[in-house]
């Protein structure tokens, strides 16, 4: 059976893992990342019409600066960064799918302030004229090196699935350092740019549907059945 390898930090590892296995899926991998806070501040009084969010861990790792935030309503990229964001006690004005950028060009056209909550490595926006945007870095994400197991077990191919750009950037480093053959693996992309970072080389590249963990588990199963 076809193995398809993880490599996004926690919890969403452990979610995915799960959700592969449940779909028959041959999981393997091992977080490749850690997500860790960095200290922020914000202004007062707060300027702000809402809260900008790209990534769940802004809420697992924002610390108590966000208590100062909650009467802010959050413009989330997708479904999972919402869930999040009401877990923490947030109302959540509008929910993306497609990315941050997408949800700005679909936002009404009228004067608004947006305060973006972010990591360190973020896909760069381009606001309307009537669209003003603050920034602050709340966490970063620190690479790990992979065990020798998990470098084993790539040498022998299989399917990759890249959350994200810094993901596709690492594999391709580790397997240039570690001469796995890129024509063994597949990769398995959430969006484009993801697998832009990835690079050239490697047996197919192949997007999901929709940025969705489920549409990406999807393609890693029409992957494995048209292997």
């Amino acid at each position: 059976m076809t193995r398809v390898f993880l490599f996004r930090p926690e919890p969403g590892f452990s979610a995915t893992m799960a959700d592969g296995q449940a779909l028959g899926l041959a999981m393997a991998g091992e977080p490749l990342f850690e997500v860790e806070p960095v200290a922020w501040e914000v202004a007062d009084p707060l300027p702000f019409d809402g809260l900008l969010v790209g990534s769940a861990n802004v809420f697992r790792h924002g610390g108590p600066g966000l208590a100062r935030l909650s009467g802010l309503a959050v413009l989330a990229v997708g479904e999972a960064t919402a869930r999040a964001a009401r877990e923490a006690g947030f109302a959540v004005a509008r929910t993306g799918v497609g990315g941050l950028q997408k949800l700005l060009d679909d936002m009404p056209a009228q004067s608004i302030h947006l305060l973006r909550l972010a990591g360190e490595e973020r896909v760069e926006l381009h606001p309307r004229a009537n669209q003003r945007i603050s920034e602050r870095v709340i966490y970063r994400v620190v690479e790990r090196r992979l065990s020798g197991e998990t470098i084993g077990a790539l040498r022998d191919g299989g399917i990759v699935l890249l959350h994200s750009a810094n993901a596709g950037k690492s594999l391709a480093r580790c397997c240039d350092e570690e001469g796995i053959d890129r024509q063994r693996l597949r990769i398995a992309a959430l969006a484009p740019r993801i697998a832009e970072a990835a690079g050239e080389g490697w047996a197919s590249v192949e997007l999901a549907e929709t940025p969705e963990n489920g549409a990406l588990l999807a393609l890693a199963l029409y992957m494995c059945k048209n292997d």
